[in-house]
């Protein structure tokens, strides 16, 4: 028989509205957020952002979700109705896509607050004890139950979902909170130039994850005082959370993986070299992401293909992957991939060298290239005999993105230019 705990975790759960905030642009990702939203982003060979706050929360019992959306959202609603819209509003689940929609003025979503202030009466609807806002643009594994479970047991009214990390990496990027003995936030600070440290742990402070729980009546009140407040940003981390702590018990849940003795996974692939770390960390033989591990699945929406296909095995073209993962769909031919992620449905022919590369889906790569440490955008046909990332100032002059590490973004309007470029200096010598 289940035991009391987990009954007493389901009942929270099943108690419990979760909207995911992902209207957002991802603007340092640069033109890989061009046409799509930052969740949106293909990540980890077959899924996209927004999969993994999905799966954290179907995984976890929590099965009322709306997904917020606001910023160049068609792919991401498609890909929404396509993997999440088969649940069953009268068996008490849903996944809603909630559009800014101008229920209360004229303006869009003007802030994260905001944002689940003009969905008030879709979440008053769902009759709900507790509402999870999650922010929908990070990457990791986390089981919601035990953060309900302590918002309950402490008799927060707000209890903020953190993180340790490296001080350096917070400074003006995360909200940081300064908590007491008992974990009650005593001082939040938005962004900080100088993030305030944990006493004891010199170099490391505690980030907001942007995922908070409320007592539903509570969050309401308190977001109808931030409407009328006209100096307000509408935005948690801003306004809501400061605004708080001092009346109200605002207490911090420390993310921890009890599968880990370190540091649990948790990634905000928000920039260009972030988003290629994280997806290089998953061909490595023991990545601290398990994404086969089958009790916590990554759900996501997956066309019908056939398998991966190596083909050749002559001396000098030989179809081959080595430390790779290669998803359905992709063909090999008579080329080396190594360290490289490949996405559906990529086809790379003769003659090729692949490395550390992360190859979105429906990518053509012509004969004789070399890809060295890039990240190559979905549908991108890559010329015969083009190198990247192996000569930085010929990838800057081919007009492509180099990060401040040194990978290489290459998207179809890149490309489509220096075919322009390419065909405007042939005309001109002939």
């Amino acid at each position: 028989m289940p035991s009391y705990a987990n009954r007493y975790i389901s009942n929270l759960t099943r108690d419990t509205y979760a909207l995911i905030l992902a209207g957002g642009r991802g603007s340092r990702l640069h033109e890989l957020t061009d046409w799509r939203a930052k969740p949106a982003v293909y990540f980890g060979g077959k899924h996209r952002i927004i999969d993994f706050p999905l799966s954290n929360c179907i995984n976890s019992g929590i099965r009322r979700v709306g997904v917020a959306t606001q910023y160049k959202s068609h792919s991401l609603i498609r890909h929404v109705q396509r993997a999440w819209g088969h649940f069953k509003k009268e068996l008490g689940e849903s996944v809603e896509i909630l559009p800014a929609s101008q229920r209360y003025g004229d303006d869009w979503y003007c802030g994260t607050a905001d944002a689940v202030f003009q969905n008030m009466d879709i979440i008053r609807h769902d009759l709900p004890r507790y509402v999870m806002i999650l922010s929908g643009d990070h990457v990791y594994r986390m089981d919601y139950g035990a953060l309900l479970a302590k918002h309950v047991e402490t008799g927060a009214d707000m209890t903020v979902c953190c993180i340790e990390v490296d001080s350096q990496d917070a400074a003006n990027t995360f909200g940081v909170m300064t908590v007491d003995e008992h974990n009650q936030i005593r001082r939040f600070d938005e962004k900080p130039p100088v993030p305030n440290e944990i006493p004891g742990k010199s170099g490391r402070c505690l980030a907001s994850m942007g995922n908070y729980v409320f007592n539903t009546e509570f969050l309401f009140e308190q977001l109808k005082k931030d409407a009328q407040n006209s100096c307000s940003g509408r935005d948690f981390g801003h306004d809501i959370i400061p605004a708080l702590i001092d009346k109200h018990k605002v207490f911090a849940f420390p993310f921890t993986d009890p599968n880990m003795s370190g540091q649990p996974y948790w990634r905000d692939v928000g920039t260009l070299d972030s988003f290629w770390e994280a997806n290089m960390e998953l061909v490595s033989p023991e990545p601290k992401l398990d994404l086969y591990d089958p009790s916590w699945p990554i759900w996501t929406y997956q066309e019908q293909l056939p398998p991966a296909k190596f083909i050749f095995d002559d001396d000098d073209r030989r179809g081959m992957a080595v430390d790779s993962t290669v998803s359905g769909g992709c063909i090999i031919s008579g080329s080396t991939v190594r360290k490289s992620l490949l996405f559906s449905n990529v086809y790379v022919h003769s003659y090729c060298e692949i490395e550390e590369a992360v190859v979105l889906p429906g990518v053509v790569v012509n004969r004789n290239c070399r890809i060295k440490r890039a990240i190559i955008d979905r549908s991108c046909k890559i010329p015969a005999g083009l190198h990247i990332g192996v000569d930085h100032d010929q990838d800057r002059a081919n007009g492509f993105r180099v990060s401040k590490n040194g990978i290489v973004l290459v998207t179809r309007d890149m490309l489509a230019a220096l075919a322009a470029k390419t065909n405007s200096a042939e005309q001109q010598r002939a």
